[in-house]
Order: C-alpha cells, then structure tokens, then sequence
C-alpha cells in the first residue's frame, strides 16, 4: 500500500496569466501557496486484474477506458498501468468546487502514487507537466498551469510562465518569521455554499482572452509587485492589492461574481477586511479575505453564517508518506 500526500493551493495574484493562450504571447505570473490541507490518494494492487476506484462513489471496472472518473483514468494511461490496482482519493474538505485547485491536486496524486506503486521516481516538474498534459491536451480543460505546479512543488511560490517557450520558472519565497506568521494569520477562508461549475466560467475567460489582455497585463503586474512587497515585510499591502485584484478579474467573465457573492464581500469589507477574492474560477466555493487581526472578531461575527477554514501556507509539495509493498 502506498499514501500520496499532496496539497491544495490558495491563489493570491496573476490567476489567469496562467493560461497558455494568454502566457504563450505575453508571459504571465503568479503568487500562489500550498496549504495544509490535503487530497490523499491510497493505492495498493489486487489479487485479480480488475481496477477499482473510489471517490464520492465506487467503479470497479475491467478495462482503463470503462472508468469514468477522467483525471484518474487518464493517469493510468499515461503511467501504463491497466489492470489489477485499487486506488481511493480522501480530502480533508469536500473538495468539488472548491476553488481551491483539486483537480489538478488529484491529477498530481494519482500520478505520483502510480509512478510510486511501479518504483519509478518522478521530479515534481515532470509531475506537473504531465498533470497539465492530461488536464489540459487530452481532456481539453479550459485552465490555466498554476494548480498542478503549486501541487507538485508546495510552498509559497513565485511562478513565471515564459513567452513563446512556454517554459515554466519558480521561484520559493523565503519570509522571514514574523512576515510568515502575519500571513497566515491575516488570511482567513469561509465557505460561501455556493457550488458552481468551473469549467463553464473558465470556458468564457479562456474564450475572453483578446478581448482583456489589459485587464490580463494589470494583473500580471500585481502579483511581480505584491512578490516585492511581500518579500518586504509589507503585508498589509496584501490586502488592498487583493480588492484591486478582485475587481479586474471580476472583468474576465460573468459569473466570476454574483450579487449574492458581492454581498458577501461587500459585507467582509465593512466589517474590517482590506481585500480578498472568491477563490480558484470564481462563481462560488472559498471566500478568500485578508483581514488585520485588531478586525477579525468583528469579521467573523459578521460572517457568522459561513463556515470558516481555520488553515496555514503549506510548505510541502506532492509527497509520499507510506509506502509498504510486498
């Protein structure tokens, strides 16, 4: 049996520089960081030739292509693992729109333990290539790179997406301890209970491209500013940086927000947060906020109604904690 550990991501800055069509012509970046909180992917072989795998349900199948979970079928194809292997994914929250980069936390997962189970070591680039190779060129997923990467690597990161290449380089922010400590607790996480579909708002953004490139550039310069800032010990700045944030990716598509989404954060606001965002595609799921700790009672009272995520920045990427094969 082996465990695969691999965590999922908060976006502060650049979300949607990440996609090929927009960073492949104009290069983009992103803050990011793991949290910890994780997607587990268990996996161990069977006796018989049959493949199992369990999620919010249970396929037990004979062939790859019978299984209907896309992410981890497309996994054991590339891996070319196709008969006799059980595989369970576990997360430490609901993880289905989220926002909060699951997909791409599961696709990493599996890959890693099925790499793991054959006794092949894989760096966490060539983990997060393939991830995006499956999620992005097999399935045509209308997303951007940043979740598989953060998954893979974990920190709090830097990630630059280079024009024409499409070469990928990070860098690791390395705060001292009273900036790491401010961070995490002025960063707050509620649950909105709204669910959405991802793909339909990612499918308008990617599709909304030409036509935002100088809300893209805006955005793109925001996060190498809030990298300086940050790496500054400026982070208060944090928080206006994220309202304005906010306001130029609710131009990239239609149901990024909502007006019962904006009441919420209207709400946030007036009681003492400098910023946030709905997390990942936007529509529903996280509720993202940057508060200052004098404000954070006030802040939750107002939000009484939500449930919150008590969480920090994780500092591990994808990572195997149990491996006993017979």
């Amino acid at each position: 049996m082996i465990i695969v550990q691999t965590p999922l991501r908060t976006s502060l800055f650049g979300g949607g520089t990440d996609f090929p069509a927009y960073f492949l012509e104009h290069g983009g970046c992103v803050l990011t960081s793991a949290i910890d909180k994780s997607i587990f992917v268990v996996i161990k072989r069977r006796f018989d030739d049959k493949l199992r795998v369990g999620y919010t349900r249970a396929e037990l199948v004979d062939a790859v292509g019978d299984l209907r979970h896309d992410l981890i079928r497309e996994a054991l194809r590339l891996t070319g693992i196709d008969h006799g292997v059980e595989l369970n994914t576990m997360g430490d929250i609901p993880s289905e729109g989220s926002g909060l980069g699951s997909s791409s936390t599961v696709t990493v997962g599996a890959l890693h333990a099925l790499y793991t189970l054959r006794r092949q070591l894989v760096t966490a680039e060539e983990l997060a290539r393939q991830a995006c190779h499956i999620e992005i060129d097999v399935l045509g997923k209308p997303i951007g790179i940043q979740d598989q990467y953060i998954a893979a690597y974990g920190g709090l990161r830097f990630f630059e997406f280079l024009p024409g290449s499409g070469e990928v380089r990070h860098t690791r922010l390395e705060l001292d301890t009273a900036t790491q400590r401010r961070l995490n607790h002025n960063l707050l996480l509620f649950y909105t209970g709204v669910t959405r579909q991802a793909d339909t708002i990612l499918e308008e953004q990617q599709d909304n491209i030409g036509r935002r490139l100088a809300v893209l550039d805006q955005m793109k310069a925001l996060a190498y500013n809030a990298c300086v800032k940050l790496q500054g010990g400026d982070v208060d700045a944090l928080g206006e940086m994220l309202h304005e944030s906010w306001l130029l990716k609710r131009q990239l598509a239609s149901k990024i927000s909502s007006s019962e989404l904006d009441e919420l954060y209207d709400t946030a606001r007036r009681a003492g947060a400098l910023g946030g965002k709905i997390a990942g595609a936007g529509g529903g799921g996280f509720l993202m906020l940057y508060c200052p700790p004098e404000r954070q009672e006030h802040l939750r009272q107002q939000l009484g109604h939500l449930r919150e995520l008590p969480f920090n920045l994780g500092q591990d990427g994808s990572k195997v904690i149990f491996d006993y094969q017979r």
